[in-house]
């Protein structure tokens, strides 16, 4: 957010949001019609808003077109394979967007900070990551890159509203408490990241997060920009005449039906 910005109302942000979102259920009747393959990652700081603005990107996409990926710790098998190949697992087919919660930037970020990963395998991440885009973006995949920038006070602030709130204190981890006391570490790791991988078949975009809503409203609009969507007209349809009863009666339920407790105090 630029300094001295007022945070974005709800009023006008929810007006925009949804004009985007209609904006983005245009885009994916693109790539399911014209069979095109879009990734879109998402990296940043934790607490920076990345699953909130996934979470309004989604809101109404058909989720057998646009997936969330979001995998959990590599098994022992999967740390014995090429570091790409569980992500190279989830990549679209043809007419499918794939949104990365997190990817293959976990070993730039997490595991080198927190050494998860020797000095070689992170050498090298940095060496292939590059040509494993390139490749991705040759094959005629759209792959896009989000950074998610917070301050450091901006993010306790969220940790702390987490830790305070009990239906969102499952996001708070003892990893993510372990970034304020490595913070300078993660932005060491953060920009040397950003020297290797920021490329011109796939370049990094930075997304100021201070103000969730901007952050989310500037990163549709953004990707929206990026992407060469054209309106897709579809078959009109009609809802047809329910024809006329026959006499079929049904016999007695046999299932146990739900209680209604709407009228609960």
């Amino acid at each position: 957010m630029v300094v001295g910005a007022e945070r974005l109302r709800r009023k006008p942000y929810e007006k925009r949001l949804f004009r985007l979102q209609a904006e983005l259920v245009k885009m994916q009747e693109w790539v399911r019609a014209e069979g095109r393959r879009l990734v879109v990652v998402f990296e940043g700081r934790d607490a920076a808003g990345k699953g909130s603005t996934i979470k309004r990107v989604t809101e109404y996409l058909n989720p057998r077109v646009t997936r969330i990926v979001a995998l959990p710790a590599p098994t022992e098998r999967e740390r014995t394979q090429w570091y790409f190949q569980r992500y190279a697992e989830h990549l679209p087919a043809a007419g499918e967007i794939v949104l990365f919660d997190r990817s293959w930037y976990n070993r730039a970020g997490v595991e080198r900070v927190m050494g998860f990963c020797t000095q070689e395998e992170y050498t090298r991440f940095l060496h292939q990551c590059p040509i494993f885009e390139r490749l991705l973006v040759e094959d005629g995949i759209l792959l896009r890159k989000y950074w998610f920038s917070v301050s450091d006070a901006e993010q306790e602030r969220r940790f702390r509203a987490r830790l305070n709130d009990p239906m969102r204190r499952w996001k708070l981890s003892t990893m993510d408490l372990e970034s304020i006391t490595r913070w300078e570490e993660y932005s060491r790791a953060k920009d040397e990241m950003m020297i290797h991988t920021h490329i011109p078949e796939a370049p990094w975009y930075e997304v100021e997060s201070e103000d969730k809503r901007r952050a989310r409203i500037n990163m549709i609009a953004h990707l929206l920009s990026t992407i060469p969507y054209r309106e897709v007209r579809r078959p009109p349809l009609e809802i047809p005449l329910r024809p006329e009863p026959t006499g079929y009666r049904r016999p007695p339920r046999v299932v146990t039906p739900v209680p209604d407790v709407t009228e609960d105090p």
